[in-house]
């Protein structure tokens, strides 16, 4: 089996269930600023010295494959995707929420304006929580043409670029992480 399969070569490629798309749909967008998203918490997971922190970028890459998979899935599909794959729950965006509330009783919130690089954690961090808010911007232009089913996750891009805020916070003023860990400093 080869990585290339020629399908894309005329502009159009294949949603998880839904058919194909032109590769500057809507539903494309929001699901490839996704992949970049996931891919820039890939090099902040990479570059984190603390190991449970390490840990929780990992899962959240893994919680963002769900979110694509259904940002990657057509109108009207939604019953086949829930046949094979888990959805965005509210349980989810509640389990992001009750982790923020957390950090903002750890670490304390800046002042003014971050300006990302104090840590390459904590900017790769900052890139990532970018193009999440990407995804949900791109995910908001779905949902206002119809094309979003499931309304959580919108509510869960946006709770995860607030949390990926705070996790460069912590990650930029070497707070320990609730397992105790601490980092490194550069």
């Amino acid at each position: 089996m080869s990585i290339t399969t020629k399908g894309g070569d005329q502009g159009e490629t294949g949603l998880l269930y839904g058919g194909r798309v032109s590769k500057d749909d809507s539903r494309t967008e929001a699901y490839g600023s996704l992949d970049e998203a996931i891919s820039a918490l890939g090099l902040a997971r990479a570059l984190e010295p603390d190991a449970a922190r390490a840990e929780r970028l990992l899962e959240l890459q893994r919680e963002l494959f769900i979110v694509g998979a259904e940002l990657a899935t057509g109108h009207g599909f939604r019953a086949d995707l829930e046949k094979h794959f888990a959805v965005v729950t509210e349980a989810m965006v509640e389990a992001l929420h009750a982790e923020i509330r957390d950090l903002e009783a750890r670490v304390p919130l800046p002042a003014g304006f971050v300006i990302p690089g104090g840590s390459p954690s904590g900017a790769a961090l900052d890139l990532a929580r970018t193009l999440v808010r990407r995804a949900e911007r791109r995910a908001v232009s779905m949902h206002r043409a119809g094309e979003l089913e499931n309304p959580e996750v919108l509510r869960y891009l946006n709770r995860c670029s607030d949390l990926l805020f705070m996790l460069a916070r912590e990650a930029e003023q070497g707070a320990t992480t609730p397992s105790g860990g601490h980092r490194r400093q550069p």
